[in-house]
């Protein structure tokens, strides 16, 4: 194992009443990436890759609330939108001093992100975009269902959306239906830790919560097409193409808005970094650089 010269620290900061989890390391002086996680999983997805990174920019990542280490505030005491969880790491942000960054989203991560960016276009360096989604391309059939709850949020409809928060389908969340091949490179340790954290009192209902938001993050889809087209971000595209979720015709829809936009694609999953961490950081690096020299 490659001994890194940055270690990864862990620390807690408090924003707006709420206790943020973050994972870093680097020099803060150097360019900064943020990295957001989705959902079920926590900054442990990026584990492997934040020392890696941290050869080249300063790395940060935050539990976003309700998930891993961070507060758990009751649905009455906060508003579980990710506009809203956009506001909280606005203000995690504000707390490190970062006002210019790289942005790694991933799945639930990517409308908190876009929210970012769309809110400061000047101050993101560039996109990485790891199985998340911002296109109607990347919806498949498996979310008639969901699409039809979001437009009409009925006990109806809910009753026709998937049994998907237990804790076979965290399972799936990481080794979905891929050949056994690939499922037995998985660690268990992932879905089991974040089984732990979901299965959490009241942690459920907050989830559902927060799912039962991503409708707004579809209805933004137009608003972050008009971003890429007249911003133009530098854009790094990774994919494992098993994921069960979002479909991957989602990565060409990319060259629609996008002059320039780099694809990788995995033999993997939903959750690549549990399966090619070391090609994953050794990309994004890459990427990193280019765009600070303007080779990009």
């Amino acid at each position: 194992m490659r001994n890194y010269r940055h270690k990864t620290r862990h620390e807690t900061v408090s924003v707006e009443g709420l206790d943020i989890f973050y994972r870093h390391a680097g020099d803060p002086e150097r360019p900064a990436i943020l990295l957001l996680h989705g959902y079920p999983t926590s900054s442990y997805m990026y584990r492997n890759i934040i020392e890696p990174l941290a050869e080249t920019a300063y790395v940060v990542a935050p539990d976003l609330p309700s998930f891993g280490y961070s507060s758990v505030p009751s649905a009455d005491a906060y508003d579980y939108t990710f506009e809203n969880i956009a506001d909280t790491i606005e203000a995690f942000l504000a707390a490190l001093g970062l006002d210019r960054f790289f942005l790694y989203v991933h799945d639930f991560g990517t409308p908190v992100g876009y929210h970012l960016a769309t809110r400061r276009p000047e101050r993101i360096l560039g996109l990485v975009v790891q199985n998340g989604n911002s296109h109607e391309e990347g919806l498949g059939p498996a979310w008639d269902a969901p699409k039809a709850f979001f437009a009409d949020p009925s006990e109806a409809n809910r009753a026709k959306l998937p049994d998907w928060m237990n804790f076979e389908t965290t399972r799936y969340q990481y080794v979905g239906e891929q050949p056994a091949r690939i499922a037995r490179l998985y660690p268990p340790d992932g879905w089991h830790l974040d089984w732990d954290w979901l299965s959490r009192p009241g942690n459920m209902d907050i989830q559902f919560k927060i799912f039962s938001d991503y409708g707004s993050h579809i209805a933004r889809f137009p608003a972050i097409h008009a971003y890429h087209r007249e911003h133009q971000p530098p854009c790094l595209v990774l994919w494992g193409r098993h994921d069960p979720f979002f479909d991957i015709n989602e990565i060409m829809a990319y060259h629609r808005t996008l002059d320039t936009v780099e694809m990788h694609v995995f033999d993997s999953g939903h959750q690549l970094l549990e399966t090619h961490h070391e090609e994953c950081a050794a990309l994004v690096s890459r990427f990193i650089l280019d765009v600070e020299t303007g080779e990009y």
